[in-house]
């Protein structure tokens, strides 16, 4: 006897959708049905970045704490960690595509360091002397043959990305040793010289926006990227396809707007012992630029959707 086919069941109930393999923002159709399927998800197990947010004020609680003088939260400090906490966000960035390909690179931070010290070496006024631009782009070149190698060796002799990106790991520790020694000198290079391509690449990883520019260019970002979520999100409702309810939506963009305030209220303190010293770094609006290409570049080129990383790395179908 043939039974009636089960209904597949609606994933705009909070309870189903609390319940159902998606984020709840994907399925909820209000901002009551998202709290509620995320709460059931958490009960469930189903943490997300949560234990990641309590683990980080937990850290910044006992630091503040036994920190001498308690100057973990100072705005000298959080600054600082800015601007050195910048690289390690676009390495990261980078190490997402192999991870997502259930790849993994263990040479990024060794490669970045080399392409580094090459974009440093070939602005040196006593030597090659190129202009800052150049000398960028030629750093990237380095990292991104660098990838396309190790990627093909992955793809196109089956070693596990493991083993390749470990010996590059090793490989690129010694290379970045060597290049540190050119130059006339021991020591080179450096970031000193009074040379102007010199001082831009300074600028771009230690120097810092006017106080008064950083207002208007956190409030641009948040207009870019409010306008970028909230159109976004209505183009998919109108194409029927999932999206956050708008209340969700519109609470991101007011949470993207809080964090900007917060970070140029606190770079904007003068952070100098002598004379002033105060700011947006300039990493962190790369960063964010960074960021926002990596996030919504699909979005903005639709062309770009085939990944020239995955076609990298993507091995060879069976008996293709």
């Amino acid at each position: 006897m043939a039974t009636a086919p089960e209904e597949a069941p609606d994933l705009t109930v909070a309870a189903e959708a609390a319940n159902a393999q998606l984020p709840p923002e994907l399925v909820a159709q209000t901002f009551g049905e998202y709290a509620r399927a995320w709460v059931g998800r958490l009960r469930g197990g189903e943490a997300g970045v949560l234990p990641v947010v309590i683990g980080l004020a937990a850290i910044m609680v006992v630091f503040q704490v036994i920190s001498p003088n308690h100057v973990f939260l100072s705005a000298g400090n959080l600054v600082n960690l800015f601007q050195q906490s910048a690289v390690f966000m676009v390495l990261a960035m980078g190490e997402t595509f192999a991870l997502l390909l259930g790849e993994i690179d263990l040479s990024v931070g060794f490669v970045g360091a080399c392409g580094a010290v090459i974009g440093v070496q070939l602005v040196q006024p006593v030597t090659t002397n190129w202009p800052w631009w150049a000398a960028i782009l030629g750093a990237l070149a380095f990292c991104a043959a660098v990838g396309a190698i190790q990627g093909t060796i992955i793809a196109r002799l089956g070693i596990p990305s493991f083993i390749v990106t470990l010996a590059g790991y090793l490989i690129f520790n010694g290379v970045m040793l060597i290049l540190l020694l050119l130059g006339p000198f021991s020591g080179y290079p450096n970031l000193g010289a009074q040379s102007p391509n010199v001082q831009v690449l300074f600028n771009l990883m230690s120097g810092t926006i006017d106080p008064t520019v950083s207002w208007f260019a956190m409030a641009a970002i948040v207009v870019g990227l409010g306008g970028i979520m909230w159109f976004g999100d209505r183009r998919r409702r109108k194409s029927g396809l999932v999206a956050p309810p708008v209340s969700l939506t519109l609470i991101k963009i007011g949470m993207i707007a809080a964090a900007g305030i917060v970070v140029v209220a606190i770079s904007d303190i003068n952070r100098a012992n002598f004379g002033v010293l105060a700011g947006v770094p300039w990493v962190v609006l790369i960063v964010l630029a960074v960021l926002a290409a990596w996030m919504n570049g699909a979005e903005l080129f639709p062309t770009s959707r085939i990944n020239i990383f995955a076609l990298i790395w993507s091995r060879p179908t069976p008996g293709a």
